[in-house]
């Protein structure tokens, strides 16, 4: 049956490194699997300014008012 290097490679990895998946399911709840507080969320969603129109512009708003 035909293997990519690819799944050679992994599979070489993993028989030389027993603990690699355990260790990257440790990084992946350290970082990523966490619970939304879901009210957090919304306030912070509540409060965020809109972005103006034009981004890179300068703020002559200021100056057109003297």
């Amino acid at each position: 049956m035909y293997e990519s290097e690819i799944t050679q490679f992994i599979k070489k990895l993993r028989d030389e490194r027993p603990g690699l998946e355990e260790r990257q399911r440790q990084g992946r709840a350290l970082l990523w699997d966490k619970d939304i507080d879901r009210d957090f969320a919304r306030a912070a969603g509540d409060a965020r300014v809109p972005q103006k129109a034009y981004v890179y512009g300068t703020n002559n708003d200021l100056a057109d008012k003297k």
